[in-house]
């Protein structure tokens, strides 16, 4: 556990290990916190604007628009037919009583500070025997940018340059490093050389 203020490190979560936990997580009945590790894999939003997320924002939408606190850059995402019968799914085993109260409350009716988000992740990561190092909250928005990348193979250097532009990043050298790829490549420049 990290001290507040401080930096960590947080690594991708593999995507079928991810959705292979929310389904575990919603068979135990943890709906609110599947639902925050699928929107932030999902979206590749900061933990910050997860946690300002509303029902009446995300339920039965098309799409949401949203200003991002740390940049103030305005991003529209569109929400596939499967990510919204998710969230009618999730909202109706939470029967939250407000639609305009942040989703993400806890039982004290306060939002999860991200200390105590990060704190359940990392149960999380013992109970469901996770094979991840450091999963945390940014595990989400890593995860995402992942997922984009391994998604377009043939189309590489366009999905890190359109990651780039999302995570407002200055540099393609810094996506890479973000997502985990430049440890990939430098393992795999030393595992190439052989007698």
């Amino acid at each position: 556990m990290s001290l507040k203020y401080t930096n960590t490190t947080a690594d991708c979560l593999d995507w079928d290990d991810m959705l292979n936990l929310v389904r575990k997580l919603i068979q135990d009945n943890n709906h609110k916190i599947a639902l925050f590790i699928t929107l932030g894999s999902f979206w590749g939003l900061r933990v910050y604007d997860i946690k300002q997320l509303t029902w009446l924002l995300i339920l039965d939408k098309n799409e949401i628009i949203i200003t991002e606190h740390k940049t103030a850059k305005k991003r529209s995402i569109p929400i596939s037919s499967q990510l919204k019968k998710f969230i009618a799914d999730c909202y109706n085993n939470i029967k939250p009583i407000c639609l305009n109260a942040p989703i993400f409350l806890s039982q004290k009716g306060t939002i999860y500070s991200t200390q105590q988000l990060n704190r359940i992740l990392k149960q999380i990561k013992i109970k469901y025997k996770l094979n991840i190092k450091n999963f945390s909250c940014h595990t989400l928005r890593k995860t995402f940018g992942r997922q984009v990348y391994n998604q377009n193979p043939e189309n590489a250097e366009k999905a890190l340059v359109m990651l780039m532009d999302m995570f407002n990043h200055s540099s393609l050298a810094i996506t890479k490093r973000y997502i985990g790829l430049r440890q990939e490549e430098v393992a795999q420049t030393y595992e190439s050389l052989s007698f």
